[in-house]
């Protein structure tokens, strides 16, 4: 049962090259299912979430963090009577167009296309690989996604003004994205926010007692667990803390936001996308504690000293080898070579490299220099 304010498969804008309805899988499941099939999203399971690879193979990577989202995602899609189904299909697409090396490998990348009067977004670029680098049918290029599926790629977490980004006018920019959409933002911090802290404590980069000190919403929780449980080993303990945490978060998230429809009076899709924001929130109190603990997860563990070693060579690799191919285009595959011939050159080398898994791009490091 859809809620009033949910968008319905049946009143898609439909896909961009027509296609046959499938007799058993509406629209949205069979973009869910052309995402899980992308090698774009396969990639994602070599690609750096917070620690990479050679730091340990126990952590969350892209593909682990996408399935956590879309899990979550889906719980509180079928809590607010929304579409279970493109719900899934965001939260599965949803970074698909991060580069290697995590935010690091992001922020190289983005510096060297502003070196040559260009930029990187992610968002833009998952657009462009579903568009138009996924190859995997004879009718058209890319995977000919439903426009609510693309639409939500671009605006799941981020608003673009139409006087900036002219080539994404058909993506109703002035409006507010579905529900479906908006809460995608709200389920990535919640899985990343939890799962980093988990991973930093086994990395041994954050303590229980840190942590403690510094969120409340953690602090609390553990209180709690340690009155419950408290001849439980302390690793026991930790991860009953963040499972409440999670909880916590999900529950206001579900709470706040039916509220806040309530409140707004959306009772249509067409009402969610004409609020003057978004409706999809925490409440002011947890939101408060959000903010405190992600402002804790940027100081000690993102910005910490353990890894900077790690992005300084994400860093320093990408730039490289951007610079080598911008020197020497010959040394770049062919089908790119192809490519440079009509689009910048910058930009194609952008897209091989944002393409890449961890592994492949320190190959290529070695192959032109080396560290």
């Amino acid at each position: 049962m859809l809620a009033d304010y949910a968008v319905r498969v049946e009143d898609s804008r439909g896909r961009r090259y027509p296609e046959a309805p499938h007799p058993y899988r509406d629209d949205f499941q069979r973009d869910r299912d052309r995402v899980v099939h992308a090698r774009a999203f396969r990639r994602l399971e070599a690609k750096t979430q917070v620690f990479t690879r050679r730091y340990s193979d126990h952590f969350r990577n892209r593909l682990t963090h996408t399935i956590e989202v879309a899990q979550i995602s889906r719980t509180i899609a079928a809590q607010l009577g929304l579409n279970s189904d493109l719900v899934e299909a965001l939260a599965l697409v949803h970074d698909l167009g991060h580069p290697p090396f995590g935010h690091a490998g992001e922020k190289a990348l983005d510096a060297a296309m502003r070196a040559h009067g260009f930029s990187f977004d992610h968002n833009l670029h998952a657009l462009r690989i579903v568009e138009d680098f996924e190859l995997r049918y004879a009718a058209f290029r890319g995977l000919n996604l439903t426009f609510e599926v693309r639409e939500g790629i671009i605006k799941h977490s981020h608003d673009y003004d139409a006087g900036d980004y002219p080539e994404l006018a058909e993506y109703l920019l002035e409006e507010r994205p579905p529900l479906e959409a908006q809460i995608i933002d709200l389920t990535d911090e919640i899985a990343y926010n939890t799962a980093d802290l988990d991973d930093g404590c086994e990395a041994h980069l954050l303590t229980i007692e840190q942590i403690a000190e510094s969120s409340e919403i953690f602090e609390r929780s553990y209180r709690e667990v340690r009155e419950v449980y408290p001849s439980a080993p302390e690793k026991l303990q930790f991860n009953e803390t963040l499972k409440r945490v999670f909880d916590c978060l999900v529950s206001d998230l579900i709470a706040n936001t039916r509220a806040r429809i309530a409140e707004a009076g959306a009772h249509s899709l067409d009402a969610v996308r004409r609020h003057p924001e978004r409706l999809a929130a925490f409440s002011a109190e947890v939101e408060r504690e959000r903010r405190q603990l992600k402002n804790f997860l940027y100081e000690n563990l993102y910005f910490s000293a353990a890894l900077e070693g790690e992005k300084e060579d994400a860093e320093r690799i990408v730039g490289e080898l951007f610079a080598h191919w911008m020197e020497k285009p010959g040394d770049l595959p062919r089908t790119y070579r192809e490519k440079a011939t009509q689009e910048p050159l910058p930009r194609v080398i952008c897209d091989y490299i944002a393409g890449m898994t961890d592994p492949f791009i320190y190959e290529q490091c070695e192959k032109y220099g080396g560290e």
